[in-house]
């Protein structure tokens, strides 16, 4: 927690200074911090946690952005300084997140704290330098190169802190997490970073007009990833559906499939799986019983664990067998069919889920010293059932609080569950 007062702390001292001195100094260009400040609370106000449980708010970030590199108004130079430029997007931002602090969304603070530092970081790059003429000889592609070089960089910043954050917040592996993140850069990041300088560049030249015609390519991405946000969800909900087959027709109890997705997310994460990795993981350990549909006579309690080696690899076949019939991506289905092979042949996501599986079977209705008990059998089992690095990761996710293991970060894994027992980073 050390780093997440860190970069808290260092963004309430920016935006308190910023703050002293606008008040000091007054505000410049009232008419520019007006329409940016309208611009970035609107941005803010349509603000979102997508499939990623990410906070996605494209619109406030370009306008952030590009009111940071803003050095003129149609020909005219400005004359507000970084400090001005923390402020307006601070307040602006502030007015923007009263809805999302009024539903209470945990991840204000944070989306707060990095929006200051980020905007803070590109106001001081450049403000001060074209405040006293170093940029007055650049222009045309130079000056452009220079605003994208300078949106580059604040936007790598952000990817860090926005994976320090997120490591803070929920101890998963800080490496996945920056890959996450940068990921996410090259999606919609670059997006954000073009339509910054492109309105910085064209208020320069034409004024404020160009921010309502350079604003709306933005808002049609921002509802473009929305709608595919929202058809992922719906594709995630349908094969949760699916899984709850077993558990209407008996073979498997209530629940089970949701606990070992959920507990086989968090081994993943520990393992630093990635997000399309993830993906695939979650989906499989919500299927992974499935192939118990076809079988005549069901399995005492779903528990399948403790069935001979054969009978379990002939579930598992009749399991990705019908995972494939659904449509459901391919690797999917592989790892439900080699869930029951020796360890040493499956991808790591079917031994995740063996291993997850087998220690949900074990605890279910065995007490209080169930849990120690199942993982002592798990780690006699690692000579040849279950992966030693699986299982010490699973006991080191099941050491941490339980509401540590269920929160989702800033980031990255293109899940979201909508069941009781789930945290979404919103």
């Amino acid at each position: 927690m050390t780093v997440l007062r860190l970069v808290h702390g260092a963004a309430a001292l920016v935006s308190a200074a910023s703050l002293a001195v606008t008040l000091w100094t007054g505000l410049a260009d009232r008419g520019d911090a007006l329409a940016f400040g309208v611009l970035i609370a609107v941005g803010e106000l349509t603000r979102w946690s997508d499939t990623q449980a990410r906070q996605a708010a494209p619109l406030g970030a370009a306008g952030s952005l590009s009111y940071a590199l803003l050095g003129a108004d149609a020909g005219r130079p400005s004359q507000h300084d970084a400090a001005q430029v923390v402020t307006v997007v601070l307040v602006a931002a502030l007015i923007g997140a009263v809805p999302h602090i009024w539903a209470g969304r945990t991840a204000t603070a944070d989306h707060l704290a990095r929006r200051v530092l980020t905007v803070g970081f590109a106001a001081v790059c450049f403000q001060p330098l074209y405040n006293r003429g170093v940029f007055d000889s650049w222009s045309g592609p130079a000056y452009a190169l220079l605003l994208l070089t300078l949106l580059a960089l604040t936007s790598l910043c952000g990817t860090v802190l926005a994976a320090a954050l997120a490591h803070c917040r929920t101890g998963w592996p800080f490496g996945p997490l920056l890959r996450e993140e940068l990921r996410g850069l090259l999606g919609i990041g670059s997006a954000v970073v073009a339509t910054g300088a492109v309105i910085a560049l064209a208020v320069a030249v034409v004024g404020l007009w160009a921010l309502p015609v350079f604003c709306l390519p933005m808002l049609l991405v921002q509802l473009s990833v929305r709608r595919y946000a929202a058809v992922r969800a719906t594709y995630r909900q349908t094969i949760a559906s699916l899984a709850r087959a077993t558990e209407i027709a008996g073979c498997t109890p209530a629940g089970h499939a949701r606990r070992v997705a959920a507990l086989s997310l968090a081994v993943g994460r520990d393992l630093g799986l990635t997000g399309p990795e993830l993906t695939v993981l979650e989906y499989a350990a919500l299927m992974h019983d499935i192939g118990q549909l076809s079988l005549v006579d069901p399995v005492r309690a779903g528990a399948t664990a403790a069935l001979p080696a054969a009978e379990q690899r002939r579930i598992a076949l009749l399991g990705g067998a019908v995972v494939r019939q659904t449509g459901v991506d391919a690797a999917v289905a592989v790892v439900v069919e080699r869930q029951a092979d020796p360890y040493p042949e499956q991808p790591l996501a079917a031994r995740i889920v063996r291993a997850v599986n087998a220690y949900e079977e074990k605890t279910r209705e065995a007490g209080p010293e169930g849990p120690l008990r199942a993982l002592e059998e798990l780690r006699l089992g690692t000579a040849g059932d279950y992966a030693p690095e699986v299982v010490e990761s699973l006991a080191r996710v099941l050491a941490q609080p339980q509401g540590a293991r269920e929160r989702v970060p800033v980031r990255r894994t293109g899940l979201s569950d909508p069941e009781p027992g789930w945290v979404t980073h919103g």
